[in-house]
């Protein structure tokens, strides 16, 4: 059945390990494309442009938005921009193939609002405590911005009832195969699939006369 791809998006708080897991999901699932975020936060030593983030200028992000590039964008955390550029998650849909974005809460409201198909997951701490662990333990923010990442944490919380799945990310690679099968899931969904051609196409098999049986063709010979 030819079928339209599955928007996948992934969310949760800032330290939850949606990077970790989304990771996971590429080799267990190397068919599935990953939408690369654009960014106006700096580069962590580790990150690679293009590959982790498009990291770009305020002036480029806006200039992005305003020409209406951007399916979806935030401000997050009180002062970074995030934005994901349409065109590619558009191109994917239409070819046929499922893409994965990593993002925040705002920007999974603002791709439920465009695109009402889209599969909205939510990956949630096992708890608080751990959620801060391992937010102080990546050595990357300061105190101050470990504090703006807890408010906005508390707030994506919130509002988990707004999604269609949740998970709880104990172990990257578990999460990652409970991701996997939401996927597999979804791609069978009646509304994604072109059941009607089919359906039709059974439907004419089941009336067209049976060709004769082997037991039809003459009486059998033994030798």
């Amino acid at each position: 059945m030819r079928r339209r791809g599955v928007i996948l998006v992934v969310s949760g708080p800032s330290g939850v390990g949606k990077g970790t897991v989304t990771r996971h999901l590429a080799k267990i699932r190397p068919d599935v494309r990953r939408s690369i975020s654009y960014t106006t936060r700096k580069r962590r030593t580790r990150e690679v442009d293009g590959q982790d983030y498009h990291f770009i200028s305020p002036e480029r992000f806006e200039q992005m938005r305003l020409a209406g590039e951007f399916m979806e964008w935030a401000v997050v955390h009180r002062e970074q921009s995030y934005g994901t550029k349409r065109e590619p998650v558009l191109d994917a849909v239409q070819a046929g193939e499922d893409i994965v974005l990593e993002i925040d809460y705002q920007g999974a409201m603002e791709v439920r609002r465009e695109r009402p198909e889209a599969v909205l997951v939510f990956m949630a701490p096992p708890s608080w405590k751990e959620l801060l662990r391992r937010l102080r333990g990546r050595d990357t923010e300061g105190e101050d911005e470990v504090a703006k990442r807890k408010e906005s944490a508390f707030r994506e919380i919130e509002n988990m009832a707004r999604y269609d799945y949740v998970v709880v990310n104990d172990k990257s690679p578990g999460t990652a195969r409970t991701v996997a099968a939401v996927l597999e899931a979804e791609r069978h969904r009646l509304a994604r699939v072109d059941w009607e051609e089919l359906r039709d196409r059974l439907l004419a098999e089941a009336k067209a006369p049976s060709p004769p049986s082997p037991a039809d063709d003459g009486p059998s010979r033994r030798h």
